[in-house]
């Protein structure tokens, strides 16, 4: 199924399994999401738990969290990531802060969704990616899955913990196709994805950017003869670093892609954490591939060169043996 189908059915198993589950925000109900994704579930759920809300990411993200302080199970659903950043005051201050303020006796288990990333010719105010933003708060859970499978299984796990998850989907997988299990559960936070298996080099691809590592390790074994292990972390926070590191013992050489921007991002924390606890097994600097320093262009070609394609992995990959 298609990658927006799977989160659908993740949403529609979990509210049919639990009724303190609902859907709230901008277009979610009548309109059925801006790109899809809550399709049908007004007409099965009704309103009461479907919920359109005003133009106000505040509000929207406010009422959640109260929400779930009262005992419900929120899904609220922001329009695009950079809309988040107008809730910044509520994600942060309020839903990653409150079950430590009140020593644990209040909790916020709610998903905030929201897609991100180029590719749409959306410009800067649509396209820019923000995990790293989240990744460096406590008390926020931060997924960013790749494919259909773990989109559904990754949701399932989110609307079910007990703490506050934001929840990251990139724009141009909504329409990926992929094997789903069809009784498949929630997935476990925290654990890794070795999607290619290999010895010379390890790729941790971050979001869409893991299928980018995959094209990119392809063409590393058929014109360089360059086996490349290509890692989705599929969860930033809690953080599956045991795989990375194991991969970077074993290949003895580290490439991080990302989309987000290269100052602050997941890369270079990725990087620091490898050259602190693997710097004796590395035999070249960490490489990271990242988005362009720049707010995301609308025009076309532009916006094609401010993100990472596979052919930037592969010199990245071979940069690693150039510095032997």
């Amino acid at each position: 199924m298609r990658y927006r189908e799977a989160l659908n059915q993740a949403l529609r198993e979990e509210m049919e399994a639990d009724e303190s589950v609902f859907i709230m925000g901008e277009d979610v109900g009548v309109f059925q999401g801006a790109f899809k994704v809550t399709a049908g579930l007004l007409e099965d759920f009704g309103e009461k738990r479907v919920r359109d809300t005003p133009i106000s990411e505040n509000t929207i993200v406010g009422m959640g969290v109260g929400a779930a302080m009262a005992g419900l199970r929120p899904v609220v659903e922001i329009m695009t990531v950079n809309f988040a950043l107008l809730a910044m005051d509520q994600i942060v201050n309020h839903a990653a802060a409150i079950h430590y303020m009140f020593a644990g006796q209040a909790r916020v288990p709610m998903v905030i969704r929201m897609p991100q990333g180029a590719g749409h010719q959306l410009g800067p105010t649509h396209s820019h990616s923000f995990e790293a933003f989240f990744l460096h708060v406590p008390g926020l859970l931060v997924a960013a899955p790749s494919t259909p499978a773990d989109a559904k299984g990754l949701l399932k796990a989110a609307i079910r913990d007990d703490n506050p998850v934001v929840f990251i989907e990139h724009e141009t997988l909504y329409g990926q196709r992929g094997e789903v299990p069809e009784n498949g559960g929630p997935m476990r936070f925290g654990e890794a994805a070795v999607r290619r298996e290999g010895e010379d080099v390890t790729v941790v691809g971050i979001s869409r950017m893991a299928g980018t590592a995959l094209k990119a390790a392809e063409e590393l074994a058929e014109k360089h003869e360059i086996d490349a292990e290509v890692i989705d972390p599929r969860t930033l926070r809690p953080l599956d670093l045991d795989t990375i590191l194991d991969s970077v013992k074993k290949t003895n050489r580290a490439v991080i892609v990302e989309e987000g921007w290269p100052h602050g991002g997941v890369g270079a924390n990725l990087a620091a954490l490898i050259q602190e606890q693997a710097f004796d097994w590395l035999d070249a600097p960490v490489q990271r591939v990242t988005g362009a320093d720049v707010p995301m262009p609308y025009s076309k070609p532009l916006e094609q060169a401010a993100f990472p394609h596979s052919e930037h992995v592969v010199q990245a990959a071979l940069a690693t043996f150039r510095d032997v």
